[in-house]
């Protein structure tokens, strides 16, 4: 089994155990995350975490499998690739945060899904590299669209044309990984953080997710309608009740209650 899914109750653990090969891509792994975000969509769940076993992230796309890729015509060579595209869409559009918990180093691929996830933990010493262009390749997963809304452009250009590797404590000083901790601690320093959401309003916090996710793409005066209507509901719901309670009263508020 090189992919499978820890169930911890109110979150999943998406494990890629591929580790004799730094944890590549395989179809198993993609066919295990969907069925983690099929089960986000139907609910129950405060967060789900992206892990590697063996100390590595994810080291992409396995290269023996695209060279057998060539010789197929474009729209088949297309369609692979959108088998990709389409989980960096799940990530992005599942319903609770998604978590990377980064060890040893995320690369190519790796590094389009762990930037597809709304929070990254990752080790000290760690690296992130987009790597493709070694091979004669091209970012894609979304790598370009997710890193450019965090790095400088000089960096993202720097990062793909040389597929040099970056230490996650430079892109922890630019803002681009939110969390560091020390090696071997990525997936415990994830769960801590899921326990943080998990005991915090849920429904806000999708409401939340989503109104960032068009942040960064929608003008200004249609996020401001989404924001609207996002609070409309938001404060009609028994989260704001207890939220504001709790407030008034000068506790601390008991969100699970209230779901």
């Amino acid at each position: 089994m090189i992919a499978r899914i820890d169930d911890h109750g109110d979150r999943l653990v998406v494990v890629n155990a591929n580790s004799a090969k730094r944890n590549a891509l395989s179809p198993e792994y993609y066919a295990v995350l969907a069925e983690a975000l099929d089960r986000a969509e139907r609910g129950g769940l405060a967060a789900l975490i992206l892990h590697g076993e063996g100390g590595y992230f994810c080291a992409g796309g396995d290269l023996a499998q695209i060279a057998t890729r060539r010789e197929l015509p474009e729209p088949e060579r297309v369609a692979r690739i959108e088998a990709l595209h389409d989980l960096i869409r799940g990530v992005m559009a599942c319903p609770v945060p998604v978590m990377a918990a980064i060890e040893g180093g995320a690369a190519g691929a790796g590094a389009s899904i762990a930037f597809a996830c709304d929070m990254i933990v990752a080790a000290r010493g760690a690296t992130v590299s987009a790597a493709y262009v070694k091979a004669g390749l091209v970012p894609d997963g979304g790598l370009t669209a997710n890193l450019a809304t965090c790095l400088p452009r000089p960096m993202l250009m720097r990062m793909a044309l040389t597929g040099e590797a970056v230490a996650v404590e430079r892109l922890h000083e630019l803002g681009a990984i939110g969390d560091l901790c020390a090696p071997g601690d990525a997936l415990a320093a994830a769960h801590a953080l899921a326990d943080r959401l998990a005991d915090g309003p849920i429904a806000a916090q999708t409401r939340i997710k989503r109104l960032v996710a068009t942040a960064y793409t929608d003008d200004p005066r249609v996020q401001l309608d989404a924001e609207r209507d996002a609070m409309a509901a938001a404060v009609a719901a028994p989260e704001a009740a207890e939220g504001i309670a709790a407030f008034l009263e000068r506790r601390r508020p008991d969100f699970r209650s209230a779901r």
